[in-house]
């Protein structure tokens, strides 16, 4: 399973590999990060037409979490990607909003690993 994570702190990055360490040495999940908007669309053209998962931060500089949602349910179609979104805000606006552009789920900070395991069943 591919994973792209989408958030401007930079230490997001050692944190989901420590965290998914043994996952990742047995082939289970594959992550690249992205830490804009920008950045991650970029990142998606590179896999195009390749089933993934997106974990993005809805507060960013510059795009969005919730604009990147919008082009990623516009564009890429085939086969859509999976998008959860991740904020430090758990405020029905935001949930509301992202739900409305296509959210997959929705998921607060900090992130329990152990419930993102389950969903995406790699318990």
């Amino acid at each position: 399973m591919k994973v792209l994570v989408v958030d401007d702190e930079q230490d997001v990055k050692t944190l989901f590999e420590q965290r998914f360490r043994r996952e990742i040495k047995n082939g289970q999940v594959e992550f690249a990060f992205s830490f804009s908007g920008e950045d991650a669309l970029v990142q998606l053209n590179k896999w195009e037409h390749e089933a993934m998962l997106i974990l993005s931060d809805i507060n960013m500089p510059g795009m969005s979490g919730l604009q990147l949602l919008e082009n990623v349910k516009k564009k890429y179609m085939k086969p859509p990607p999976v998008v959860m979104m991740i904020t430090a805000y758990g405020d029905a606006e935001n949930r509301r909003v992202a739900e409305e552009l296509g959210a997959d789920d929705f998921l607060t900070k900090p992130v329990d690993f152990t419930m993102l395991k389950e969903k995406l069943k790699l318990t």
